[in-house]
């Protein structure tokens, strides 16, 4: 009894131990399954990844397949084959500015110019960009400097000093025309600054003192010549008048005198018409005439106080009694009615 409790015990040891040995097979084979699974997995991530290329809206990406040019990939979501094409290089496409450092430049009159400046350009061709050329700034950057010494270099300081545009429109086209193969396009170059030597620099502000300083002396010329001018044809204008002045009075004083010898022809006619007729008082009209005037310019002189009248004044007194009595006969020998030659109707 003893030795088939001892019998049983041992068989159902036995059925144990290759029952767990069973079981461990099958965890095992199990671990195993999903340990390949997972690096299934995991390897397929990693295809995907390496196939799947995300572009920025900012750059070109170029691709080689066993060393070759293949494609440019464009911003946005791009597929390669994984392990078979990779990316090189990935360029800028926005426009870039590149600073030209400062170099002398000897001009064609022999003077030395410090100058610099500023180049903007784009890549168009990033195929172009990374396989024509090698480190594309520092090319683009001799190529501005070579330029900038051809082109300051064949000018006189005063072109260089005055025709900042001009330089810039040349090295433009130059450097434009020489990137193109590189697929860059150079949108803008400026020359920054120019510094000529401080002995040209005291020489040009001299000089330009000196030539305001002319200037100002020939318009202070060209005032004093229009004010002489000015004053010159005031005088005339002055002298003009005055003559036309004289001229007026003296036409005045002519038809004053006209005026005057008419009247004194027509008294002197109605006295001769008097003495015609017989009357000897007429004749004195003259005498009283004359003796009248002397007596007014004795009186009126600035230098006599005291007149004294000679002894014939009664004669002259009597003169012009006779001169009226041969106002009398005159009127009243004219009829009514009848008009002296002469008078106005």
């Amino acid at each position: 009894m003893n030795h088939f409790a001892k019998t049983l015990a041992a068989a159902a040891m036995l059925w144990s131990a290759q029952a767990g040995a069973q079981i461990a097979d099958i965890i095992g084979l199990a671990s195993g399954a999903n340990l390949l699974v997972l690096l299934l997995v995991v390897l397929a991530v990693l295809l995907v990844f390496s196939g799947v290329k995300t572009v920025p809206q900012d750059s070109q990406y170029t691709v080689e397949r066993f060393g070759r040019f293949t494609k440019s990939l464009t911003p946005g979501l791009n597929f390669i084959v994984p392990f078979i094409d990779r990316v090189t290089h990935r360029v800028n496409m926005m426009e870039q500015v590149l600073d030209i450092d400062q170099q002398s430049v000897i001009s064609r009159d022999n003077a030395v110019v410090v100058a610099d400046g500023v180049v903007f350009y784009q890549v168009l061709d990033a195929a172009q960009a990374s396989y024509q050329v090698s480190r594309l700034h520092n090319a683009m950057r001799n190529l501005c400097l070579t330029n900038i010494r051809t082109v300051l270099g064949a000018m006189n300081l005063d072109e260089i000093l005055s025709n900042r545009d001009d330089i810039n429109t040349k090295l433009l086209g130059v450097v434009d025309a020489a990137t193109d193969a590189w697929g860059v396009k150079v949108t803008r170059i400026e020359i920054r600054d120019l510094e000529p030597p401080k002995d040209l620099v005291e020489a040009m502000s001299r000089q330009m003192k000196a030539e305001r300083q002319k200037r100002a002396d020939i318009l202070e010329a060209e005032g004093q010549r229009q004010s002489e001018i000015l004053r010159a044809e005031g005088e005339k204008q002055a002298v003009i008048l005055e003559a036309e002045g004289r001229k007026e009075a003296a036409f005045r004083d002519a038809e004053a005198r006209e005026r005057l010898a008419e009247a004194e022809a027509r008294a002197t006619t109605l006295v001769s018409d008097a003495i015609k007729q017989g009357d000897a008082n007429a004749i004195n009209y003259f005498v009283a005439q004359k003796y009248v005037e002397a007596l007014h310019a004795i009186g009126t002189a600035d230098n006599e106080k005291l007149v004294l009248l000679p002894m014939e004044t009664s004669g002259i007194l009597g003169s012009l009694a006779g001169i009226g009595e041969l106002s009398k006969n005159i009127f009243a020998k004219r009829e009514p009615g009848e008009r002296e030659p002469g008078e106005a109707t």
